[in-house]
């Protein structure tokens, strides 16, 4: 994350946040309505109610709106130019209330340099990666697969790659369904798994379309490992697929294997939400898998998949802990104290507003959605950025071609 945020023209002073309601931040979230006062240097100086203005510091009026940690966007895939299917991180970053993008293997070792040093570095967000257990990435995402067989992986040169960028790589990815895999099976999967342990990173599986089967994945899966797309409705590959599938699910959260909910183009089905939520199984971390093929369609942002996810049962409370301090514990991040004084400020204003939106899940099924969180500003530092939903153009259509999701 660098000190660049164009929008905001009051850098460098005193700012001071009225009037919002804490939300998220643990048992350090103080009751009922408070101000926040953010020093010239970025960092939390006071949080209370009615605090005096000061000194040159510079309004920020909250409204009565929620504040909650900055927003955490677990999977994103914004190699932008050096993939065919990515975004730019502003479209799915600080404009949309995310303060931390964890990009989920778009590259892998061949070309994490680029990725790192041509949207990482200058990014205004902070972004972390999950590296592509395939050496070439999603560089042509489902047209040439980063896993077509055994030389397509190098173990030597991935791990060397983890040790250069750990300031940045926070696991490793791989993606394990029928149309990625071919007849590879499950192996990929173990091999990507004994290189997360060699170099002591959680591992992030992508599951989907059989084989290798959910039940295979699941087993070889430790705590603090990550399933993402797991509320899928495709055939064969999701939780509900069967009794057993589904208590092995249970048994894996219950154990610390992260759920992840990953929505993308392909993956997220209102169903197989609805009765996993109703029956208790509830995912850790809320990420839209954003990309090219599902930014205007399904998905939007990720204010948007968290309405979802209220919408099909999950409390607003556990929906914004899955958006905020569950990813950003996934990727190392502190997780307490962070409205205390001496803090960086990075926080996230938004409003939780009726609705009667219409929208669709991954698979063609459409839902209402009676409540829609807003996203106001975002605040790093002592910047504050304007944010807002992304509305798609009226004539968004669901893309006949897949994404990574």
């Amino acid at each position: 994350m660098i000190d660049h945020h164009p929008t905001d023209s009051s850098a460098g002073r005193p700012r001071l946040i009225t009037d919002v309601r804490p939300v998220g931040f643990g048992a350090d979230t103080p009751e009922g309505a408070v101000d926040i006062l953010v020093a010239a240097d970025g960092t939390i100086a006071e949080v209370g109610p009615n605090l005096a203005r000061g000194s040159g510091a510079e309004l920020l009026a909250g409204h009565g709106a929620f504040v909650s940690p900055g927003w955490c966007d677990l999977h994103v895939h914004v190699w932008h130019g050096g993939t065919d299917i990515s975004i730019r991180p502003r479209q799915c970053g600080l404009e949309r209330g995310v303060v931390t993008l964890v990009d989920a293997g778009s590259a892998g070792e061949a070309n994490f340099a680029g990725f790192r040093e041509f949207v990482i570095e200058p990014a205004a967000e902070r972004i972390f990666a999950f590296l592509n257990i395939g050496s070439i990435g999603l560089v042509a995402c489902n047209r040439v697969s980063e896993l077509i067989d055994i030389r397509s992986i190098d173990v030597e040169r991935t791990l060397a790659c983890v040790e250069a960028n750990r300031d940045v790589i926070r696991g490793i990815k791989v993606r394990a369904s029928h149309v990625i895999l071919g007849s590879w099976g499950i192996t990929p999967v173990k091999v990507a798994r004994k290189v997360a342990r060699i170099a002591g990173l959680p591992l992030m599986v992508h599951v989907g379309e059989p084989p290798p089967m959910l039940d295979e994945i699941l087993e070889l899966l430790d705590p603090g490992d990550i399933v993402t797309h797991c509320f899928n409705g495709k055939p064969g590959g999701n939780i509900l697929d069967d009794d057993e599938v589904y208590a092995l699910a249970e048994k894996c959260a219950a154990a610390g294997v992260v759920l992840d909910v990953g929505h993308g183009a392909a993956s997220y089905s209102f169903r197989v939400a609805e009765v996993a939520i109703a029956r208790g199984l509830l995912p850790q971390t809320i990420s839209t898998d954003l990309h090219l093929r599902c930014l205007e369609h399904p998905v939007w942002d990720l204010a948007t998949t968290m309405a979802k996810l209220m919408a099909a049962g999950m409390p607003f409370e556990r929906v914004v802990a899955a958006a905020t301090v569950r990813p950003m514990a996934v990727v190392g991040l502190p997780t307490q104290g962070l409205l205390s004084p001496g803090a960086r400020a990075e926080l996230t204003l938004f409003d939780l507003v009726e609705s009667d939106l219409g929208i669709a899940d991954s698979m063609g099924a459409t839902t209402r959605l009676s409540r829609l969180i807003e996203p106001r500003w975002t605040v790093v530092g002592n910047h504050a950025i304007r944010a807002s939903r992304h509305v798609p153009e009226p004539a968004a259509a669901c893309p006949s071609c897949g994404g990574p999701g």
